[in-house]
């Protein structure tokens, strides 16, 4: 059974930093892709970035470029979400997902297993 769980999430204040970790479980993701992506209030879910678990290759939404860092623990098969200089609009409830396709996609569908989210709250 695969099995995709968030946590690092909380309260921060804006210019702050938080880590996100997810943790997978359940089947070989290598040749898998890895992605996060949030839902704020109201809005759609939306991608923030993506990692190839083979190759590294990364991919970040233009909203985050130069503040977070998507990064894999092959070893301990975790992907992580470095988020540094946090602005209010990343509130959000951020979800990691899993892609079949090892390429850095951005679209929900693309994307086959998801965690269920946790909480980044930013205070401005």
């Amino acid at each position: 059974q695969v099995q995709l769980v968030e946590s690092g999430g909380g309260l921060v204040q804006v210019g702050g930093s938080l880590r996100l970790s997810c943790a997978a479980s359940g089947r070989n993701f290598s040749g898998y892709a890895m992605g996060w992506f949030r839902q704020a209030p109201g809005k759609e879910r939306e991608f923030v970035a993506a990692i190839s678990w083979s190759y590294g290759d990364t991919l970040y939404a233009d909203s985050v470029k130069g503040r977070f860092t998507i990064f894999s623990d092959n070893t301990e098969n975790t992907v992580n979400l470095q988020m540094n200089r946090l602005k209010p609009e990343d509130t959000a409830v951020y979800y990691c997902a899993a892609s079949h396709w090892d390429l850095v996609v951005a679209g929900t569908s693309e994307y086959d297993y998801w965690g269920r989210g946790t909480q980044v709250t930013v205070s401005s």
